[in-house]
C-alpha cells in the first residue's frame, strides 16, 4: 500500500510540523516496529515539543500491564489484530497523557506467529478527532526490516490523516 520511495510517504518531520502547529501531542505504542516510529519522531528537531513518550510492549503480557488491553481480548484473538492495536493507541495515549496515540502490531517474520502469516500489520491512531480510534490492517511484503521500515512509514501517513 505504501511505496518505497520517500516522496510518496508522509515524513516524520511533516508529521511532526503538523503536531505542533496543532498544539497537539503524541505518544506511540509499538511491538513489531520495536521503537522505531518513536525513533523517527524523536529524530526531528523539535519534536520535544509534541512528543511525549512511548511504551514498547513487545511481550503480550506487557499489553496488557501498560496499555491497558483486554486479556481476555489478547486470549480470544492473539496479540495481532484490529482491537488489540485500537486499544494499545488509546492505551498508550492515556498512560503518556497525550491527546494522540499510534500503536503497531503485526509480524515482522522470519516466520509467521500464531497461524498469522508474515507482513501482517495493524496500525492504530487515536485522536481527538477520532477518540475510538481508527486501525489499517495492512499487509505487506519484504523482508523483516523493510516490513517494519513500511509500518513506520504508515504510522505518518494515518496520524497525518488524523490531523
Amino acid at each position: 500500500m505504501f511505496s518505497d520511495e520517500a516522496s510518496n510517504q508522509i515524513s516524520a518531520a511533516d508529521v511532526v510540523a503538523a503536531l505542533v502547529a496543532a498544539d497537539l501531542t503524541i505518544a506511540a505504542a509499538e511491538s513489531l516496529t520495536g521503537g522505531l516510529v518513536a525513533a523517527a519522531l524523536t529524530s526531528v528537531a523539535g519534536s520535544s515539543a509534541c512528543f511525549r513518550g512511548g511504551i514498547v510492549s513487545y511481550a503480550t503480557d506487557l499489553k496488557v500491564d501498560l496499555l491497558g488491553v483486554d486479556p481476555d481480548l489478547l486470549l480470544r484473538v492473539g496479540p495481532v489484530d484490529a482491537d488489540v492495536a485500537r486499544q494499545m493507541a488509546r492505551g498508550v495515549a492515556s498512560a503518556c497523557g497525550s491527546d494522540i496515540g499510534v500503536s503497531t502490531t503485526g509480524v515482522a517474520g522470519p516466520t509467521q506467529q500464531n497461524g498469522v502469516e508474515v507482513g501482517t500489520v495493524f496500525v492504530a491512531v487515536c485522536s481527538p478527532r477520532q477518540p475510538a480510534g481508527t486501525v489499517q490492517k495492512f499487509a505487506f511484503v519484504g523482508d523483516r526490516e523493510h516490513i517494519r521500515a513500511q509500518t513506520v512509514g504508515a504510522c505518518m501517513t494515518m496520524v497525518s490523516a488524523a490531523l
